[in-house]
């Protein structure tokens, strides 16, 4: 495990272990809210990354905050997937010199056929 994630870790373990404290929780009181053992508990608030993700969202539901869970993965907030798009997209408008080339060459012959076209001649009743 990254280090920086082991210490995101930690910090919301100590996050929800300040949150029992400030409602005076009893770790016994909170395992069982939690549905879980108070050792399990100990270890959640240390940060352990062994301890289940439910346990986790659960420890937030119980503190009104298991709403923000979904926003952890939003694809609306997914910079690294953002950016690959955009790479994508600006690779696929980027034209080959051959292609554009062509299109130039091909634009070319359009012009020539249109300026050698016959003029037409004039209508009858027109000066």
């Amino acid at each position: 495990m990254p280090p920086a994630v082991r210490s995101l870790l930690r910090e919301l373990g100590a996050n929800l272990s300040v949150a029992r404290k400030r409602r005076k929780e009893s770790i016994r009181a909170w395992a069982g809210r939690i549905g879980v053992s108070e050792p399990t508990l100990a270890r959640m608030e240390q940060g352990d990354p062994g301890v289940a993700f439910g346990t986790y969202a659960t420890a937030l539901w119980v503190i009104g905050r298991a709403q923000a869970i979904p926003q952890l993965a939003a694809p609306q907030l997914d910079l690294g997937a953002l950016e690959s798009e955009v790479r994508v997209a600006r690779e696929r408008a980027v034209r080959s010199p051959i292609s554009l080339e062509a299109r130039l060459k091909s634009s070319g012959a359009v012009q020539a056929d249109l300026a050698t076209a016959a003029v037409p001649a004039k209508l009858p009743g027109s000066s």
